[in-house]
Parts: C-alpha cells; structure tokens; sequence
C-alpha cells in the first residue's frame, strides 16, 4: 500500500514516539524527509539522524528532551496534498513570532523561513515546528 502523505507519517511518528518518551524512532526513508531531519537537527529540536542502507533504506532519528520534556512542542502540517500552500518570498509565515521555524520547500531544495527569507525564495510550506 502507498502512502499518500509520507510527511505528515513523519510528524505523527514524531509527535507519538515524544508522547511516551521514546529515544528514537524509526520510518522508511525518503530524501524529503531526511531533508526535514536534517533541519530539524541544524535548529536544535532532535539530537542526530541517521540513514542504513540497503534495499529498503531507514530513517532514524534520535529525539531530544529537555528537564524531562520533548523539545519539540508542535508539529503542524500547513500543505498537504488535498491542498497545497504557497507563499511569495515576502508573505513567508513566521511562527511564534520567530521562536519557531516554518519549513519550506523551494526551487533551491528545503530550508526554513528565516533562511528563505534571507535568500529571498518562496514556496511550499510544509510544516510549522516550535
């Protein structure tokens, strides 16, 4: 069976494996969402990921908590199949008033707001991390 929304299975394994204090978590691996990982990783909110190889690669990623509490305090998906959201390189959203990162997919691959705002790239918003 395919799976028709493969980032939204990230976040909902996320937000789950964090619910009961999970160090890790596991799913197959796809280059988008190694993307995100790595993101998520450069911005402090999971302490590694990694990739195996072989026939039916996966993605693991090591989860971070803070005095007991996960680090990551909301996974929201903004576009979605059903539905796609766009943004123009000024209406890029922020969320939490910069406290937290909104990240994107441009031409130029996947980065946050404040990145693509710095680079001056607009697209597809993806999820809202805080």
């Amino acid at each position: 069976m395919s799976m028709s929304d493969p980032i939204a299975d990230l976040l909902t394994r996320i937000r789950n494996a964090e619910a009961v204090r999970k160090k890790q978590v596991e799913m197959p691996a796809s280059t988008v969402r190694a993307g995100i990982a790595n993101l998520l990783k450069e911005e402090g909110y999971i302490t590694d990921y990694s990739l195996s190889e072989g026939v039916k690669p996966v993605l693991t990623i090591i989860l971070k908590y803070y005095e007991g509490k996960p680090v990551i305090s909301q996974l929201k998906r903004v576009s979605r199949p059903g539905l796609r959201i766009y943004k123009a390189k000024d209406k890029l959203p922020q969320v939490l008033g910069g406290l937290g990162v909104a990240i994107i997919s441009t031409s130029k691959g996947l980065m946050t707001d404040r990145q693509a705002r710095i680079e001056g790239h607009g697209g597809e918003v993806l999820c809202f991390v805080s």
